[in-house]
């Protein structure tokens, strides 16, 4: 689907440039942002890797299950389905934790963690889980206690007092992540949805016992 978007956008951007005669800065403009995207991604590249070593360490060490114990009266409201010392919930907290300082790009590699273990559990390979559904609504509309990003971009371009947005930051992502959720845990009980989750679970079960079947055969 959004393949098609982002062609419907160039067409468009295409059309209105050659209508108004400017279809070379439109040229230039989409060359002009294809250099950025390689910047960015480029620049990711070592951030992530950092990250994701850390991640790597903190599971070997431990952490990420003295942190998934610490959080286990949250992550079972939230995660029934998810064992309480599961990597995926250790990845998802630190992933949470840095969207709450407003690091988002040490949060990055820790949700790509989050939902590569998850998918591990997931029993519909080509549909996301409810789990999977509820740490995109908290990634997405996280609380932001510092946002360090934006602050940081209010001191480049000279505010005289650029911590003054924390509160209203707090608020506004507080609200967010309240409204995200609870919609997540609404739609999870719409029998079009619950649907969906027992077909998945009784074709995996059909799965299994024809895999044993078959090795009781041969």
């Amino acid at each position: 689907m959004l393949n098609y978007i982002w062609f419907g956008l160039m067409i468009i951007a295409l059309i209105v440039g050659a209508v108004n005669g400017r279809i070379e800065e439109v040229t230039q403009a989409a060359f002009k942002s294809a250099g950025t995207a390689v910047e960015i991604a480029i620049g990711l590249i070592g951030i992530m890797a950092l990250w994701l070593g850390i991640m790597n360490i903190a599971e070997k060490a431990g952490l990420v299950k003295m942190l998934a114990r610490a959080i286990k009266p949250i992550s079972k409201r939230l995660f029934p389905e998810i064992p309480p010392e599961h990597p995926a919930m250790g990845a998802m907290m630190l992933n949470i934790a840095a969207n709450w300082l407003g690091l988002s790009n040490a949060a990055t590699p820790f949700g790509l963690k989050a939902m590569e273990e998850l998918q591990k559990l997931n029993e519909t390979k080509d549909t996301a889980s409810n789990a999977m559904a509820t740490f995109l609504a908290l990634n997405t509309g996280s609380i932001t206690l510092i946002p360090a990003t934006i602050i940081g971009v209010r001191v480049t371009l000279g505010s005289t007092n650029p911590a003054e947005i924390i509160g209203t930051t707090i608020f506004a992502s507080l609200c967010a992540c309240i409204i995200a959720v609870t919609a997540t845990k609404l739609l999870q009980r719409l029998p079009v949805f619950k649907m969906k989750a027992e077909t998945g679970k009784s074709s995996s079960i059909q799965k299994a016992s024809k895999n044993s079947s078959q090795q009781e055969e041969k």
